[in-house]
Formats: C-alpha cells, sequence, structure tokens
C-alpha cells in the first residue's frame, strides 16, 4: 500500500494551523495567511492531472504538497468526512459509498442518504469548520445548492453557513465576497463536473478532457478574483481508474460467494461483506479463492490499517471481510446495485492511483 506524508483527514487541520488558530497543527507546512480558500475538485487524482498537465496549465503550474493521500476506501463520502472532520474513517464511521446500518439488514447510500438516518447522530463529530468558526474565524460552505441539506453536508461540513452556487460565475462571486469577511476567514467549495464526466465517459475521453480544461480555466478565474491576501488551496478526494469489460466480476455469477453473506455494500472497487456470525473467516478464504491476485481479502480486525482503529459506535457498518479490488478489476452485484454497470470510471481501493490526491496552493 502506498506509503503517505499526510492523509487527507489532515488538510483541513492544516488549513486552521496556517490561519493560527489554537488548537490546530500544519502539518502540511503551508503558507501563513489569514484567509484560505479550500476548493475540492472531486475526482481529479494527482497521476490524472499530472498526465493531463497539458489540459490544466494553471493548476499545472502551482505547487504541490507531495505524499498526500485519500483515505481508505477512496470515494466521495468517506473521503469529504475525513476532510470535514479532521478524522479516519474508523472514528467518524462513514465506511463507504453503501455501508450496513447496523442492527438492519439495509445499507445507507451515503449520497442519497436516508430520511431514517440522522446525519448528526450518524456522524456526532463537530466538523473542523465549525471548530473554526467557533474559534472566531468566518467559515463558509459554497457548493451547489441542492447540496445544502444533504446528509453528506450535514456529517461533514455542518454548523456554518451554506452560499447555494449552481453555476461556476455564481460560485466565483460567493466565494471572493465570502473570503473577505471576519479578520480571518476560510471558505470551503467543491466541484463535480470532472468526476461526473469520468464515471460517465471514463478517464482520458474527450468529454473528460473537455470538463478538466474548462475546471482548470474556472479555477484560474477564482484565484484572479481573490484578493490579494488569501491563499487558494485545491485538492481532490480521490483519483479514478477505468474498468474494461474483461475486468467485471459479477456476483450474479458466482453465487456460492454468497454463501453466509447476509449483506454486499460498498461499491465495485471496494467491496463490505456482512457475514453470519462466525463466518467470516470461511466467506474470506472462499472469497480469496475464487478471486485469488485480483483483490486483496481482509478480515474486518485485520484492516485497521486502512481505516484506522475502529470506534466500537461504528464498528458494525464495516464489513465483516472487506475486499479491495486491484489493477483494473472490479466486484459488481448487478441484482443490488445494476447502476454501477452503467459507468466506466471507478474509485474506491486501496491503488496508488485513487489514492494520491494533489494538495495545490497558489498564494
Amino acid at each position: 500500500m502506498t506509503a503517505a506524508r499526510a492523509g487527507i483527514h489532515e488538510i483541513m487541520t492544516s488549513v486552521g494551523g496556517a490561519l493560527g488558530v489554537a488548537g490546530f497543527t500544519d502539518v502540511l507546512g503551508l503558507a501563513k495567511a489569514d484567509r484560505y480558500v479550500v476548493m475540492v475538485v472531486d475526482g481529479l487524482g494527482l497521476d490524472l492531472l499530472r498526465e493531463h498537465a497539458d489540459l490544466a496549465p494553471f493548476l499545472s503550474s502551482l505547487t504541490n504538497v507531495e505524499g498526500v493521500l485519500a483515505g481508505i476506501p477512496s470515494t466521495t463520502s468517506v473521503s469529504l468526512t475525513s476532510l470535514g472532520t479532521g478524522l479516519l474513517p474508523g472514528q467518524h464511521g462513514m465506511a463507504g459509498y453503501t455501508c450496513r446500518i447496523p442492527g438492519t439488514p439495509r445499507f445507507l447510500n451515503t449520497l442519497t442518504w436516508d430520511d431514517r438516518v440522522d446525519p448528526e447522530q450518524w456522524q456526532p463529530h463537530p466538523t473542523v469548520l465549525r471548530r473554526l468558526a467557533d474559534a472566531g474565524v468566518a467559515a463558509t460552505v459554497v457548493n451547489d445548492s441542492r447540496f445544502e441539506r444533504s446528509g453528506l453536508t450535514r456529517v461533514s461540513q455542518r454548523g456554518v453557513p451554506f452560499i447555494g452556487a449552481d453555476r461556476s460565475w455564481d460560485r466565483l462571486t460567493a466565494i471572493a465576497e465570502a473570503v473577505e469577511q471576519g479578520d480571518r476567514s476560510v471558505v470551503y467549495a467543491y466541484e463535480s463536473a470532472v468526476d461526473h464526466t469520468g464515471h460517465g465517459h471514463g478517464v482520458d475521453s474527450p468529454e473528460w478532457r473537455k470538463a478538466l480544461a474548462e475546471v482548470d480555466r474556472d479555477v484560474a478565474d477564482l484565484r484572479e478574483a481573490l484578493p490579494a491576501d488569501a491563499v487558494l488551496l485545491v485538492t481532490a478526494d480521490h483519483g479514478m481508474v477505468d474498468v474494461p469489460m474483461q475486468g467485471r466480476f459479477d456476483l450474479v455469477d458466482h453465487p456460492e460467494l454468497r454463501d453466509d453473506v447476509v449483506l454486499v455494500a460498498g461499491e465495485a472497487r471496494f467491496r463490505h461483506v456482512h457475514t453470519r456470525s462466525g463466518a467470516e473467516e470461511t466467506v474470506a478464504a472462499r472469497w480469496r479463492e475464487v478471486l485469488g491476485g485480483r483483490v486483496e481479502v481482509r478480515l474486518r480486525d485485520d484492516a485497521q490499517e486502512w481505516f484506522g482503529p475502529l470506534d466500537p459506535a461504528v464498528r458494525g457498518r464495516f464489513g465483516d471481510v472487506v475486499v479491495a479490488a486491484l489493477d483494473d478489476f472490479a466486484v459488481f452485484a448487478s441484482d443490488v446495485f445494476s447502476v454501477e454497470l452503467l459507468l466506466r470510471g471507478f474509485h474506491g481501493s486501496i491503488t496508488g492511483r485513487e489514492r494520491r490526491i494533489p494538495v495545490l496552493v497558489a498564494s
């Protein structure tokens, strides 16, 4: 597994340290400043950016903080919650794109959410933004208006003002105004086009290349609009890989892998497998035998290197057996997650291409 200098959970806390807020440590060595904008470009892994530097001349010109990795699973809801809380998944309890609701046979889709699940009970820890606001920093979220009351926003960025901006120009204006507030300020913003296009068309498709070039221009315009004393930090939540047809393994065609299994969650690149009591070692051995070197299979208690120490309160959300896909392979469950078969680009696993993320600084 790729070694890290720092994790995504240390980015916002490092910004707090760079702002000079007591109780926060800047482990990234960021520029000291009174104003920060943190822009997340969903899906823009560091490998992808470097391979397409010609399409993103502004982003590629910026200084990068090397050695920063997304957590595991390397997926949006997990990464944004780690970024937003300063905690590892084993602590904040966001276990994956889908994860089991303990004590039930249901899973929670952490992007679309479930009205029966209270986000503030699911993830009770205060957000970094709220902690900064409590310390006197003017903290603001700028994002698509449809996300204002979403479960993921409430889990990862709650406790500070939210400004809805549905077009890039409106977002630029909102960020530039918000960052001028107070003696010290921080603005969190989010861009989804690269990730959305990568899922639908694949990375390096003409559509994906166009989306990256447009995002690069938007971020360059944003830097121009910011006051001179503000630092712009651009990062991502994960990278992405394409999965060809020959790399697609469907559990529907292998019913023996569901023996002793009560629920399959996660996503195609990282599966949480929940077993009947006492069957986890048997299930793990069966999955290893069938899938071989195309995956890494671990028992939950042997995966704390991936998740961090597991808080007992969230332990049941993580699979008894966890299965991480390698190379350009993925494990589908078309009877439950049929939409995944329509995608070309994927993420979620332990590979460097999925976990290496940029931390680009424009001061």
